[in-house]
């Protein structure tokens, strides 16, 4: 066996090891197609044993001061930082992405840890004035208690550290359920907190079949909290599961982005912005540009820029040198696409691909343009989660957001325009729980992320994602009047 294979435990009340049945699954890199690991896959009998070990740490690390929490994600965030270029290997191998994209982000994880350890020494209680003498009125925020996170693949450890990092500042304990396709570079995510000194149980790992484990983890008693990221359809499902149980949710699901281009836009910074944003990851982000709205004036000189944009990327392994964008995560997403655009075929879009040779080998899917879509296009209505963008045009802004605003998703959505008016007016009208007009400034820790609509529910950053996990309790007792 090379040296270079990866075999992933479970973490189990923190401690590493196999599943009680040896059950295993395997790991493929997307750009070769080679098995390069195995994970252990998490029988009910692990799932138990997770729980009340994360009921123990769940004790364990909310008994700690805020200061001894902050300190402790501190170090976990500087140990990612350390071990950023090694992990990223893992992560490139595993999930495709090209090396320099995974090294920003697990630093980029490390600032999300960072951020939500500092904010959790500001989670305050509050004293409100009474309407009567001798009256002490008290809002308390406790920690929910154990919460159950459910992350996806595309971001296998940003994901992972946006839940981790809210849960923990909040004093919760977190069961992890990374994802089976990318598994390695989550491990390696936990095993920080591990070694930062975070208490036995307080984080778990767990991987094998989701709906088992989804069921299993949502309907016990030890879990009070479930956050999930991924499809909307899945996401309901678990939402239904969750409200059985009247747990409460944070739900970042699909999303369909809509960018609006406006006649005086700045095209060169739009279409070198919109490219990178675009073709990052393979086009596999939840907040990726996918639906080009394009003013009928400057449509054709912003295409002409944007394909120029499109044949300088260079596509291969994400460890080789100078790639700037690499393959889809596998073969289900690489046959997913190729019928996308089938069915924009047929239906009369005109299909352009970015002059770029491709690897003979691996799950490789070529930069692509849709000009022409019609509404009865699989792509308008579905999303494409790849390095597909489709091109319509407007001439009036109405109509512009009205297409905009069709879709019941809203989680991210952009804008290109040097005129404040619209600017104020696109971030009042189009649906969505974030807007970025001339640039990409979505995501950093501080800031709110989170979507409306079928898009989910609840926020992934800001004081609002800590506060997520607590519990509101009112505490107001009548005191003896004070002698003096």
């Amino acid at each position: 066996m090379s040296q270079d294979f990866i075999s992933t435990q479970l973490l189990v009340a923190g401690q590493w090891q196999d599943a009680a049945d040896g059950r295993t699954l395997p790991v493929f890199n997307p750009a070769t197609g080679e098995e390069i690991g195995k994970i252990a896959h998490a029988s009910k009998a692990d799932l138990a044993r997770v729980a009340d070990g994360a009921a123990q740490g769940f004790a364990a690390w909310r008994a700690l001061t805020a200061w001894d929490r902050f300190v402790i994600m501190r170090k976990a965030a500087n140990l990612l930082r350390e071990r950023a270029e090694s992990i990223g290997r893992i992560m490139s191998r595993e999930q495709g992405k090209p090396l320099e994209q995974a090294i920003i982000e697990i630093n980029g994880a490390a600032g999300v840890i960072e951020y939500f350890g500092e904010e959790g020494r500001r989670l305050n209680d509050t004293l409100i004035p009474p309407r009567v003498p001798n009256v002490e009125q008290r809002v308390l925020h406790r920690p929910v208690g154990v919460v159950a996170a459910f992350t996806p693949w595309n971001f296998p450890i940003n994901q992972i550290a946006r839940k981790l990092g809210a849960a923990l500042a909040a004093g919760c304990a977190v069961i992890v359920k990374a994802p089976e396709d990318t598994p390695a570079s989550p491990a390696e995510l936990l095993r920080a907190f591990c070694d930062a000194g975070v208490p036995a149980g307080a984080v778990s790992l767990v991987y094998g079949d989701p709906a088992e484990i989804s069921e299993y983890l949502i309907a016990h008693p030890v879990v009070r909290k479930i956050s999930f990221t991924g499809s909307t359809p899945v996401g309901k499902h678990l939402a239904a599961l969750a409200g059985a149980q009247m747990k409460p949710v944070t739900m970042e699901l699909g999303g369909h982005a809509p960018v609006i281009v406006c006649e005086d836009a700045d095209l060169d910074a739009a279409a070198q912005r919109l490219c990178a944003a675009k073709f990052r990851n393979a086009g596999q982000v939840c907040i990726a540009p996918t639906r080009f709205l394009l003013h009928k004036s400057i449509a054709s000189s912003f295409v002409d820029k944007f394909k120029a944009q499109m044949n300088a990327l260079k596509i291969g392994s994400g460890l080789d040198a100078g790639v700037t964008m690499g393959p889809v995560v596998n073969e289900r997403r690489l046959k997913a696409l190729n019928e996308l655009v089938a069915d924009a075929r047929e239906k009369g879009a005109t299909i352009w691909q970015a002059d770029v040779p491709l690897p003979n080998e691996g799950c490789f899917f070529a930069p692509t343009l849709v000009l022409n879509p019609t509404l009865a296009m699989r792509m308008m209505q579905e999303e494409p989660f790849g390095p597909i963008a489709i091109v319509s045009e407007f001439t009036s802004l109405t109509d512009a957001v009205q297409e905009a605003n069709r879709l019941p998703y809203g989680l991210a959505a952009y804008a290109y325009t040097r005129n404040e008016r619209t600017e104020r007016l696109l971030g009042e009208q189009v649906e969505a729980g974030m807007i970025a007009i001339n640039h990409h400034g979505l995501g950093v820790p501080e800031v709110p992320f989170g979507g409306i609509k079928d898009s989910g529910y609840g926020t992934e950053g800001g004081p609002e994602a800590v506060r997520a996990h607590t519990l509101i309790k009112f505490v107001s007792a009548e005191h003896e009047k004070a002698a003096f």
